[in-house]
């Protein structure tokens, strides 16, 4: 049914931010066409929130925040001071054409992590389907 995500930034400078994730982020791309790159994301998970609105946050997940932070610096990526919540250690990453992209580390389990798939339905006992009538002989 669902075979990816596929995820869209837009920017003022999109150039530019095509090279921040090609060569900063070193993430693989495809051209799709005339120099047009589509990049390989790291595997992604999806949360809903309770909110009064339709709009969208994209957050890139590390398993240690500062070390990434370091990283980037040494790429010449300047990422705003690091924020400690209940559910994780945030900053946010500058982009070339002016917007902004999350950066956490997260504290709670992860759908990636736990290397399961578990469905709402998992639970329910499967329907039993009456037995097919038999064909006379």
């Amino acid at each position: 049914m669902i075979t990816g995500t596929h995820v869209i930034v837009y920017s003022r400078e999109s150039d530019a931010d095509r090279e921040f994730f090609a060569d900063v982020l070193r993430l693989r791309s495809v051209d799709a066409g005339g120099g047009w790159l589509i990049f390989a994301l790291p595997p992604a998970e999806v949360a809903v929130h309770p909110g009064k609105n339709d709009v969208h946050e994209l957050y890139l997940m590390c398993e240690d925040l500062s070390a990434t932070m370091v990283e980037l610096k040494a790429r010449g990526i300047r990422c705003d001071a690091p924020e400690e919540l209940r559910w994780g250690i945030r900053t946010e990453i500058r982009l070339p054409g002016g917007g902004r992209l999350g950066l956490y580390q997260p504290k709670h389990p992860t759908a990636i992590r736990s290397g399961r798939v578990r469905s709402r339905t998992s639970k329910r006992p499967a329907k039993r389907r009456p037995a097919a009538a038999k064909p006379p002989r």
